[in-house]
């Protein structure tokens, strides 16, 4: 299975560039651009530290469960949102 649109979707929603994000991660910036691209994949050590760099915990656990990470973020929104309204 191919992940590399997601992670760099959630490279981008964090704000982070390539070039930051492989600081964080201590890797070339090349070896995002591979990922990204589907050219190379993550061990799961290094997809995990790449969702904590991005500060995106949900979308590894979407991921994980293969849950659609946007269908996730509706559900957790209306579910929250009508419990605050509910109280």
């Amino acid at each position: 299975m191919q992940y590399g649109s997601l992670l760099k979707q959630v490279r981008k929603l964090s704000g982070l560039s390539q070039e930051k994000l492989a600081e964080k991660m201590y890797m070339p910036r090349s070896t995002i651009s591979k990922v990204e691209n589907n050219k190379m994949e993550l061990k799961l050590s290094d997809a995990i530290r790449w969702f904590q760099a991005s500060n995106a915990p949900d979308a590894l656990a979407a991921m994980l469960c293969g849950v659609d990470v946007s269908s996730l973020a509706q559900f957790l929104s209306l579910f929250f949102g009508g419990v605050i309204k509910w109280m």
